[in-house]
């Protein structure tokens, strides 16, 4: 009986970890979303009102960037941790911290009741923001991809991790939508904070859905492989940064198009929409529930295509396209209708989200097991330090210099689409030489 029971467990491990990384992720972005909202909407005018227009909002959308700039410190640190105690133990501990800082800057004065601590205390929240997310991204694509039972299938297993994504920001649009409704001065008085104070009911859910699963299959045999040999490794990411600095170069830009094109749309748009264009926010919000709810649609189908025609094919295509889908979004925001902007943006989301869903799992396969955390969550993290948090900023800076002119931000968002496309072309070289995790091998033996 106890031996049923057991493998009845095992066999629906797969499913359990692809929701929990799901759900985890979900929380988790839904956190790092309502942050990246009240940034573009309201952030500028409680914590830097001395700053006004252009400079509050470049003030506003810095405190944003701070948090990309910390998250490779916790993909180094929980890297660490995932590669040597557990994948699992690593994702309880940043789902822990990312829910109660959330919850912390729901509660935060603002400028007008602690003056300049108010910033002060907002950026050091966001860098422990930065952190939790730093480390949760690469332990959720490993838990759901290395519980996949076929090696072949660990790209769309892995999709699940990025579907929290879109979900996240369906959940953090909504409500929005619901707090801004209600008017300017309930949203600014109070109304901002409750979708940073509901994070406390996801973090319950989250605990107990992520406590569920398993450990990794994959890290417990690494782990029982390594109790037989006779030497200690190097630590974890001493062997990336030395292994293939090459290899983790190429893994940083093959991710740029997942991250800087995704805070360009979603972020960035909300700036320049609300303040250049001089839209509503409800119209804009508008726009990116429907946009998510694509994106959410189009992550599982894109992952089964790309299972079914081939990874690397799919990926070069959509990288492909995207060089030219921002032509189409911004001639069609520039209309102002709600159908002509949630259709412009729509193309470029369209392209950027499928390339997204894949990349994760395509990545992930580039290192071995003893490293895997680590190096996909410091690839993925400099990235989004590099890319990421400083596309917003770019976009404002262009934006405001370029006044009616939208031809720069577009070719951003092609030069952004252009590395993605060099860059996992270039993984794809590494891999037909044998020379990605095999170069790894060869330092070990």
């Amino acid at each position: 009986m106890r031996g049923n029971s057991t493998s009845t467990t095992t066999t629906h491990q797969p499913v359990r970890a692809s929701a929990a990384a799901f759900v985890g992720t979900m929380i988790e972005w839904y956190d790092f979303y309502i942050y990246a909202t009240a940034a573009a909407l309201v952030f500028g005018k409680l914590f830097f009102p001395s700053a006004d227009g252009f400079y509050g909002t470049l003030a506003s959308l810095g405190t944003f960037a701070v948090g990309f700039f910390a998250r490779p410190l916790g993909g180094a640190l929980f890297g660490h941790i995932g590669d040597r105690i557990g994948r699992k133990k690593s994702l309880v501990i940043t789902m822990l911290m990312m829910g109660l800082v959330t919850i912390f800057i729901g509660l935060l004065p603002t400028y007008n009741s602690i003056g300049i601590w108010a910033p002060v205390l907002l950026v050091l929240l966001r860098v422990v923001q930065g952190i939790a997310v730093g480390g949760e991204w690469g332990g959720a694509v490993l838990m759901a991809g290395e519980h996949s039972p076929d090696k072949n299938k660990r790209a769309f297993f892995a999709s699940f991790a990025q579907l929290g994504s879109p979900a996240g920001l369906i959940l953090s649009t909504v409500m929005f939508k619901i707090m801004t409704g209600m008017g300017d001065d309930v949203f600014l008085s109070w109304g901002w904070r409750v979708p940073f104070l509901f994070s406390a009911v996801l973090l319950v859910v989250g605990f107990t859905i992520r406590l569920s699963v398993n450990e990794s299959p994959d890290f417990v045999a690494e782990r029982e492989a390594q109790s037989k040999r006779q030497r200690a490794d190097k630590a974890p990411l001493l062997e990336v940064l030395t292994g293939a600095p090459g290899l983790l170069a190429l893994a940083v830009g093959a991710n740029v198009l997942g991250i800087a094109g995704f805070y360009f749309t979603n972020t960035f748009m909300i700036a320049y929409t609300t303040q250049y264009l001089h839209m509503s926010r409800a119209v804009i919000l508008d726009c990116l529930l429907v946009v998510s709810i694509m994106q959410f649609c189009i992550t599982p189908l894109s992952a089964w295509i790309a299972y079914r025609i081939g990874n690397i094919r799919f990926l070069a295509v959509t990288a492909f396209v995207s060089l030219f889908t921002p032509y189409a979004m911004f001639t069609l925001v520039d209309k102002g209708t709600l159908p002509a902007i949630t259709t412009g943006v729509g193309i470029a989301v369209l392209f950027m989200s499928a390339f997204y869903a894949v990349i994760a799992g395509y990545v992930s396969d580039c290192f071995p097991t003893r490293i895997r955390y680590t190096g996909i969550s410091m690839a993925y993290q400099l990235s989004g330090a590099i890319f990421g948090g400083l596309t917003p900023l770019l976009g404002t800076i262009l934006a405001e210099k370029f006044k009616g002119d939208w031809l720069p931000l577009a070719l951003l968002f092609t030069i952004i689409s252009l590395l993605s496309l060099v860059s996992v072309l270039g993984l794809n070289a590494k891999r037909r030489q044998g020379s990605a995790a095999l170069q790894f091998g060869s330092n070990q033996a």
